[in-house]
C-alpha cells in the first residue's frame, strides 16, 4: 500500500514539474526575446523615421515641380508671342488697254 501511495504522490509530483517546467521554459523565452527586441527598438525606429523622411522628401519635390508647372502654365511660357501679323499686300492688277 505504501508503494501504491508513493507512486500517486510520484505522478502528482511529475505532472505538477513539467506543467511548472513547460512554464518557466515559456517565461525563459519571452523574457530573451524581450531583451533581443528591446535592443532593436532604437534602431528599427531610426531606419523607420529615415524611410519617412525620404517618402516626404521625394512628395516634396514633386509637389514643387507640380506647382512650378502649373505656374509655368498660367503664364504662358511655353507658348511664343504672336506679334502683329503682316497684313496682305494687295496686289496690283494690270488692266491692259492704259
Amino acid at each position: 500500500m505504501e508503494q501504491a501511495v508513493i507512486a500517486a504522490l510520484l505522478l502528482v509530483g511529475l505532472i505538477i514539474g513539467v506543467g511548472v517546467g513547460a512554464s518557466y521554459a515559456r517565461a525563459k523565452r519571452g523574457w530573451t526575446d524581450y531583451q533581443t527586441i528591446r535592443t532593436s527598438v532604437p534602431g528599427a525606429r531610426r531606419n523607420a523615421w529615415l524611410a519617412i523622411r525620404g517618402v516626404v522628401v521625394k512628395l516634396a519635390v514633386i509637389a514643387l515641380l507640380l506647382v512650378g508647372a502649373a505656374a509655368y502654365a498660367a503664364s504662358g511660357g511655353g507658348e511664343e508671342r504672336a506679334g502683329p501679323t503682316p497684313s496682305a499686300t494687295p496686289t496690283p492688277t494690270h488692266r491692259p488697254g492704259r
